[in-house]
């Protein structure tokens, strides 16, 4: 919720001593939806009710995930098992009762004859009583055991054997990296193997840099360690790759080593004080920047997880795997979009390393929402926005709190949303700045920072983006580096990498039965009426009603209609169907071939738009399975898409933004979100008869021969008394440290 600590800007601020409003406006509060809960993500009484209630149902001892080891048995996580659409609707617009609450639970099955993962529906909350297994419903087979992710534990354990097989090798290690025990650091890869049933991890050795970012400073030593083994005494070493050399084991590399065939390159030891790779800041403090605040109090309104703003409505949450979701938006009170979702984020990297060649990370299975952690006031989002927690259990019996994980602001977006100044046929000026509300959270996997922003403006359009930040992942720089990257240290290549970011948008324009409408343009060449000897190259709307999946399923790299939009049968005061258009703002580089043996599990990834039917058996366009078997995916999105017709019918679209990195030298320390930042709008279509901007409060006009200065006659004539006060700002903190060990 929204801090409730004052403090900040001195009394004579502006000259005054007042403070300016900090709550939301009272005409606000009276709009929220109590029905809105039924989407709401799961609370922590009902995570440990479940968890008390599995572990005496299921006849099996369930080890705490946190301890346990790949031969136990465990809750891997929980999550809010929405009901189907049609019984929200129901519930939601017809007067239907309210749906049994049911909890989502994923359990690894380790101490069972045949080892697997099961998924489990729970029910009914707060009070459990019953479980259904709804593998086979959800995956049509049963889900095995090596594709299950991997859990903080295995890691803690792979990282004790590739420590303990160092002692194979203490010459070559002391006279390459100065090694003590303890100054180097790995970092996994992922997928793991070549084909299905494979669990053989590259991990990559860097500098352990304290208070830095170790994965600008590779030692140039990767380690392959195949863990398929529920019995963590028969791990292996598999590889070992050093300086463009591949080895089999850490005794042979010691071997060569000692006969003097092995070419060395002793790296500097990092010092924090001439740290490349640091973020603390060159210079000092100086002037503080501009500030924003609210000066006659918010003009949002939040209740749990409901959101109000001018027209717009919307419930959102947090998926542990991924990541931040929408439902129910609503302008004016109607339903514009059922659901909003992040699915997935993609990094394919490449390298003539074998960590940074092999690396396709699929970062859902880490958990995108599980590492949305602390935002920072003031940095990350504005200094008075509103911050909210979140809640979730993964890994562990207990439910974690991610204090202050979701931010949500009004922001001034520097621009007017429209506006026009007339000195030809009579004067005037008319316009509204473009004010929006940002719902904003963050998520740090391993290495990359993204950005998640939603955003709403006050014409009923959205905006969905996302922007990358973050270290780079680099690898040793050895012979023809540069033909995948660019070298940014003595010894950091900084490697080439594409950035795949899928979401799920179930938009019901006008109601569910929509069709999609492509919109373009071409010319014609036709005589000129008056002067049937001269032609005229005149543009022609061309439209044309998408019937098909495959003819609404465009390639990554291909054309995409300049208009796309989805049309209700319903139309507007000018006879046109009402609709909502998708616009999509992207340079992705090229989808992984479908030659890859692991290309279906990322087979999202071929379009930049897809238009489906919707089906409850359809959920996501992947799973986090799909990162452990990628040769067998548990979910191949292209299977959604076999020519149903999409002709009135409930339709989802699937859109995939990204784009291609080659990281620099001004990559270093990290990268900026200057230029790095992609995403789609939702904007009317003849969706209303006029924008419906014109009813917004921020409006401004004024005639050449009006009195400017009467507040009667604009509202920005009153700003100087009104923003007369100083904003109440809480005291800075963050506890965003203490996430990592507790709630």
């Amino acid at each position: 919720g929204r801090p409730t600590g004052r403090g900040g800007a001195g009394d004579g601020w502006m000259g005054k001593t007042t403070r300016c409003g900090s709550q939301a406006q009272d005409s606000l509060k009276s709009i929220h939806d109590e029905k809105s809960r039924v989407f709401a993500d799961l609370t922590t009484e009902e995570m440990v009710q479940v968890v008390e209630y599995l572990k005496h149902s299921l006849g099996v001892h369930l080890e705490d995930a946190s301890i346990a080891k790949p031969s136990n048995s465990c809750i891997y996580y929980l999550d809010v098992q929405l009901p189907t659409k049609m019984e929200i609707l129901a519930f939601l617009d017809r007067g239907g009762n309210r749906p049994a609450r049911e909890a989502l639970a994923v359990v690894y099955f380790g101490d069972q004859p045949d080892p697997n993962v099961t998924e489990y529906v729970v029910g009914p909350l707060p009070d459990p009583s019953y479980h259904r297994d709804v593998t086979l419903r959800k995956f049509g087979r049963k889900l095995p055991y090596h594709s299950r992710p991997v859990t903080e534990r295995e890691y803690q354990d792979l990282n004790v054997f590739i420590f303990q097989e160092f002692a194979k090798a203490p010459s070559f290690l002391k006279e390459c990296c100065d090694y003590d025990g303890t100054n180097l650091a790995t970092m996994t890869t992922a997928p793991r193997g070549f084909e299905s049933g494979d669990r053989a991890t590259w991990f990559v050795l860097f500098q352990n840099v304290i208070g830095s970012g170790f994965y600008v400073h590779p030692v140039g030593l990767e380690v392959l360690v195949n863990h398929s083994s529920l019995d963590t005494n028969q791990w292996k070493v598999a590889k070992v790759f050093y300086n463009g050399k591949y080895y089999e084991d850490m005794a042979h590399l010691e071997r060569t080593f000692k006969q003097g065939n092995v070419k060395e390159i002793k790296v500097k030891k990092v010092q924090l004080e001439n740290d490349f790779g640091s973020m603390k800041p060159r210079a000092s403090f100086a002037a503080p920047g501009p500030l924003q605040y609210e000066p006659r109090g918010l003009r949002y309104s939040i209740l749990d997880s409901h959101v109000v703003y001018q027209s717009w409505s919307f419930t959102f949450g947090m998926n542990v795997n991924t990541g931040p979701h929408l439902f129910d938006i609503r302008f004016n009170g109607e339903r514009i979009v059922y659901e909003l979702s992040l699915q997935e984020a993609v990094a394919i990297y490449g390298s003539n390393c074998p960590g940074g060649m092999v690396a396709r990370f699929m970062d859902g299975s880490f958990g995108i929402g599980k590492f949305s952690y602390e935002l920072v006031r003031g940095v990350d989002c504005p200094y008075s926005a509103t911050y909210v927690d979140r809640y979730y259990l993964i890994e562990s019996n207990i439910p974690k709190r991610n204090k202050n994980s979701f931010c949500l602001f009004e922001q001034d977006m520097s621009v007017p949303l429209r506006r026009h100044y007339s000195n030809y046929g009579s004067l005037y000026y008319g316009g509204i700045a473009k004010y929006a509300l940002v719902l904003r959270s963050v998520s740090t996997l391993i290495n990359y920072d993204y950005i998640w922003d939603f955003i709403f403006y006050q014409n009923g359009a959205m905006e969905v983006k996302v922007h990358a930040t973050g270290y780079i992942l680099s690898s040793f720089f050895v012979s023809r580096g540069t033909e995948h990257g660019n070298k940014v240290g003595e010894h950091t290549l900084g490697t080439i990498h594409n950035h795949l970011i899928n979401y799920k948008v179930d938009l019901d324009v006008g109601g569910i039965k929509n069709s999609l409408v492509a919109l373009d343009m071409e010319f014609e060449d036709v005589e000129a009426p008056w002067s049937k000897e001269h032609h005229i190259q005149r543009p022609k709307l061309v439209r044309n009603i998408l019937a098909l999946e495959d003819k609404a399923a465009f390639p990554l790299d291909g054309k995409v209609p300049r208009y796309l939009h989805f049309a209700s049968n319903r139309e507007n005061k000018w006879g046109h169907q009402r609709g909502y258009r998708i616009q999509i703002v992207s340079f992705a580089g090229d989808a992984l071939p479908e030659a890859s043996t692991m290309e279906k599990s990322l087979s999202w990834g071929r379009y930049k738009l897809a238009v489906t039917k919707r089906k409850e058996e359809e959920p996501t366009s992947t799973c986090i399975y799909n990162q452990n078997d990628p040769w067998e995916p548990t979910v191949t999105f292209a299977n959604f898409i076999d020519n149903e017709t999409i002709v009135s019918e409930d339709l989802v679209a699937w859109v995939s933004v990204g784009f291609l990195h080659v990281p620099h030298a001004e990559d270093i320390p990290n990268t900026v979100t200057v230029g790095n930042g992609v995403g789609f709008f939702l904007r009317p279509f003849n969706y209303f008869d006029v924008d419906p901007s014109v009813h917004s409060h921020d409006g401004v006009y004024f005639g050449h021969d009006q009195d400017m200065g009467s507040c009667d006659l604009t509202h920005i004539s009153c700003l100087p008394k009104v923003a007369a006060c100083s904003p109440a700002l809480p005291p800075f903190s963050y506890s965003g440290f203490q996430n990592l060990t507790g709630p």
